[in-house]
């Protein structure tokens, strides 16, 4: 196929470039770094550039494009959710999918397949309750920026194309997300569960990630919500468990609540509320998970060093 991909830079990206490549697919790389990515990718990748919030020339790049996936998005994670913060996480991701839509649907021969990326901050803080795709929209800052992103990701159907939006969860690789920043203080003897600890935690290891952006390209039946996660949810205090003992240290130094309350702000409820998410139309669609299991899924990861 041709694909045309934002977001290629990112922790998801660099690695779902190189499957795809490795698949035979011809990829074109929007971005906002185009030196980086020719950094990163070599001087061989067909990279344009775009700022995500202005029509221009980049549009060209979709011309005769097979499937496009949509990964583009400041960082969730990186800084408090000050309004002026809140306002840069909607407009690079609900502005700069509108306007990839827009374009779209102005190409004379649109593509047949959108993946946009979504996450499971869609259900909102929830119970032990099982949540798979058909599950309700929650409440909160988060559930209310994926509703929008998604909203605009599938104004691409009203034109005819597939649209798969990939609620993710926690994305596991030692080079970014979430698990570089919890290994230092389990590795300085200090590690322990966020608080309350019954919090659920909807992960998924990132070759599974890239893998459900493969079948869902490969596999024309799939549309609307894919939960990307793992089928083995676990509580903050079982990953915290599991993460000690793949480490050989201890998980005995509770992180209180309040503290990171005083410290992120909002953004702290990311950490102190969680989700039980099932992949329940992957596993009805016939995915197979590389790594359905936690523990697994760390020692695979934490023993390349």
């Amino acid at each position: 196929m041709h694909i045309v991909m934002t977001g290629g830079t990112g922790f998801i990206g660099r690695s779902l470039y190189v499957f795809l490549r490795e698949k035979g697919h011809q990829i074109t790389l929007l971005t906002t770094k185009p030196s980086e990515a020719r950094l990163v990718f070599g001087a061989g990748a067909t990279v344009v550039q775009w700022n995500g919030q202005e029509a221009g020339a980049w549009e060209n790049a979709l011309e005769e494009a097979d499937a496009v996936i949509n990964l583009a998005g400041a960082p969730i994670a990186d800084a408090r959710w000050t309004a002026a913060r809140k306002r840069l996480l909607a407009a690079s991701r609900v502005r700069t999918t509108s306007l990839l839509i827009e374009a779209m649907s102005r190409r004379p021969q649109r593509p047949r397949t959108l993946i946009n990326a979504s996450g499971i901050g869609y259900y909102g803080a929830s119970d032990d309750r099982v949540l798979d795709e058909g599950a309700a929209r929650g409440k909160g800052f988060l559930a209310d920026l994926c509703f929008e992103w998604e909203a605009a990701a599938l104004r691409a159907a009203e034109c005819g194309t597939r649209v798969v939006l990939l609620r993710t969860g926690m994305v596991l690789e030692q080079d970014g997300g979430a698990l570089p920043k919890m290994l230092l203080p389990f590795r300085l003897f200090a590690g322990g569960p966020i608080m309350p600890g019954t919090q659920w935690v909807s992960w998924i290891h990132r070759r599974d990630h890239v893998g459900l952006i493969l079948w869902a390209l490969a596999t024309p039946s799939v549309s609307g919500p894919v939960n990307a996660v793992a089928p083995g949810a676990v509580t903050m205090k079982k990953f915290c468990d599991v993460l000690g003992r793949v480490l050989h240290r201890p998980s005995w130094l509770p992180v209180p609540g309040g503290v990171l309350q005083l410290a992120l702000g909002e953004l702290a409820t990311l950490m102190t509320t969680g989700q039980r998410v099932s992949p329940t139309k992957a596993l009805a669609g016939g995915y197979q998970f590389e790594y359905p299991l936690l523990e697994p899924a760390l020692r695979a990861i934490l023993t390349k060093e």
